[in-house]
Parts: C-alpha cells; structure tokens; sequence
C-alpha cells in the first residue's frame, strides 16, 4: 500500500456529524503528517476567559507591544501547551517551517519576539494540539470525517477564528448551507 500523501500546510475541516464534538466544524491548521502519525493545531474557537497578555503574565513575559488578544483551542492533546503559528519569515529555537506557508513555534522565544515588537509579521497564540498516531488521520480521511483543502496565509490570518469554517468550506467550493449531519445508503 502506498504512503498517504502529507496533509502538512493543509487546513482540515470537520464534516458535520464528525462523531466528535471536539472537532464540530473544527479547522485544523496541519503542521505534520508523515508515516509516524500527524500533528495540527485548532484555528476555529477561541479559549473562554485567557488572553494573550494573561498568558504572558503568567510566563513572567512583559507583554510590551504585543495586542491583547484571544487565545486559540489548539486541539484536546497537552492543552497547557502553547504553539504559535506564524508567517515564515521569523524563526525561532526550534521553528517547523511548514511548506513555505506558515511556521509553527513552541518555545517562549517567539512570544518574547512577539512582546518586543521584532516577532512574525503575522501570528495566532494556540494552547493544546490535535494529535493522531500512525495511520489514525489516514482512516479517519477514508471515512469521510475530514476534508482537506489548501492552507493560506490569508485564511489562517485575516479570518475571526469562529468564520474560518465557513470561510474555508467557501475556498473549497463547498457552500455550507447544503451539507447534512447525517448520511444515507443507496
């Protein structure tokens, strides 16, 4: 059998119905895909009640210049873990540069960047992660859970988090309005 092909610098879009109210009309940012399993991060709902000047108090960041915004559900894996998505022309400790289209950081040294005004252009803070083992993306691919379409810069930046479903579905080609949560047999 022949090896998936990455979904790495693709957005998947949780169909309705997906099983799985973690991930209803979910959009994940993917960041890695390989034979070893896959890793995203959520852009589609923000954490009630944390901020990112919250967050960088509570690392003993002073938050500088950053703005004060929203901070994203990256995904139900390590949720006290953050991950900053970013456009690739900063890079960092340990920066995962996907596909020319956006970076991935995970080290405090991006939001420090961030703080002090010499940061990515562009950038989103997320706390967690969506995680899948060997082959478990594959399978859920097959069974029509997900769909899978090209990731932007612009979807991923210029869009509210609670529109980038829709918004996506739209890039697709897919008008959201005629999808069912349910399906029938022929």
């Amino acid at each position: 059998m022949d090896a998936p092909a990455s979904l790495s610098g693709q957005f998947l879009l949780a169909m309705p119905g997906i099983g799985d109210p973690r991930f209803e009309k979910a959009v994940i940012a993917m960041c890695a895909h390989d034979g070893q399993g896959a890793l995203g991060v959520g852009i589609d709902r923000l954490l009630p009640g944390i901020t990112l000047h919250s967050l960088l108090e509570q690392l003993e960041i002073e938050p500088g210049v950053a703005p004060d915004c929203g901070i994203h559900a990256g995904g139900p894996v390590e949720q006290q873990r953050g991950f900053v998505l970013h456009s690739p022309e900063w890079t960092g400790e340990d920066s995962l540069f996907v596909e020319d289209r956006w970076a991935l950081t995970s080290t405090l040294d991006v939001l420090r960047a961030i703080a002090g005004g010499t940061g990515p252009r562009r950038w989103l803070v997320a706390l967690g992660y969506a995680g899948w083992g060997e082959g478990q993306l594959d399978g859920e691919m097959r069974r029509h859970g997900w769909l899978a379409t090209r990731g932007d810069e612009g979807l991923l930046f210029d869009h509210e988090a609670p529109a980038r479903w829709k918004a996506a579905m739209r890039s697709a080609g897919i008008d959201p309005r005629l999808l069912a949560a349910t399906s029938g047999q022929a």
